[in-house]
């Protein structure tokens, strides 16, 4: 819970929120940034409360910090990709007005990191031949930072609602019971990743996580690291990297399995060490898990 900071508060905090302000372009006199909240700081956060459809009550609460640290968001603060709770701020908002002018549509910039962002990341990606996984770190920062001569200054939402890329198959995922069974703390980790991936991408989506299938109904992944050395006889192996898409991987390992409906999925050693890497591995295995059930018949358009 944030401590609310009021008039006449002095300190480290009200430093925090004078910076926020003036990066903002709001204006706290001539002191600026002096640690106490009084007089011109006072006005100022209530003028950013009405902008922002706030309580006007000059007090710098939960919710007025919260709305603070949106807007002070900068690209490259901090890693973005699909989640939930979705990802929101100005920098997400620039993202998809840069990618907007680029020609990778993700809709009208709202701010919210959902799923036609996160596709249209990773067809910019593939675009400047970077690790496709639709997160936006440090690479594909820099990559949309050199084109900026190319999108800066030009209106991010003119063409914005047209032509929008397909996001990942979400529906396979209603239709369907899917099973991560997790041999080790790692495969856990992006078990649990992929869970929450699969219900920011539809939040009907049936996806268990789990030690051990009560049954061996429907589709099965059982996810280990390399370190684990957890293997089961005639049942098909499927080695997973942060670099690469593995669609084409999992299809092939379920032809080669059938009837069975499970395959176990290696995952790299150390990769839950990485947000970025154990976020690309969990993105790579639901692309793998959406492609399989598709081809599988599911009642989906592809």
């Amino acid at each position: 819970m944030f401590r609310p900071i009021a008039q006449g508060g002095r300190g480290p905090a009200v430093e925090d929120v004078q910076k926020r302000l003036l990066t903002l372009g709001f204006d706290l006199g001539p002191t600026g940034v002096d640690g106490v909240f009084w007089g011109a700081t006072l006005a100022a956060v209530r003028r950013f409360q009405q902008e922002r459809g706030l309580r006007e009550d000059g007090i710098v609460g939960d919710e007025t910090w919260a709305a603070l640290v949106d807007a002070t968001f900068q690209l490259g603060d901090r890693l973005l990709y699909l989640k939930l709770p979705y990802l929101h701020g100005a920098d997400v908002e620039a993202l998809q007005g840069a990618l907007n002018v680029l020609g990778f549509a993700c809709g009208e910039p709202d701010g919210i990191f959902g799923v036609y962002t996160e596709r249209a990341v990773g067809e910019f990606q593939a675009n400047v031949g970077l690790r496709v996984d639709g997160i936006t770190g440090p690479d594909t920062v820099r990559a949309i930072e050199r084109l900026r001569h190319v999108w800066r200054g030009k209106d991010p939402s003119s063409s914005a609602v047209l032509a929008l890329a397909t996001a990942r198959v979400a529906e396979v995922l209603r239709h369907a019971e899917v099973t991560l069974v997790c041999a080790d703390a790692c495969g856990r980790v992006v078990a649990e990743r992929v869970a929450n991936l699969a219900l920011a991408t539809d939040a009907d989506a049936h996806l268990r996580v789990c030690r051990e299938p009560a049954t061996q109904d429907g589709t099965v992944f059982h996810l280990v690291s390399d370190a684990s050395g957890v293997w089961r006889d005639g049942i098909p192996a499927i080695r997973i990297t942060p670099d690469a898409p593995a669609r084409g991987r999992f299809i092939a390992a379920f032809q080669a399995a059938s009837p069975v409906s499970e395959v176990i999925v290696i995952l790299p050693a150390g990769v839950c060490d990485d947000e970025h890497d154990a976020q690309s591995v969990a993105v790579h295995l639901l692309d793998g898990i959406c492609a399989v059930l598709s081809s599988k018949g599911a009642d989906v358009i592809p």
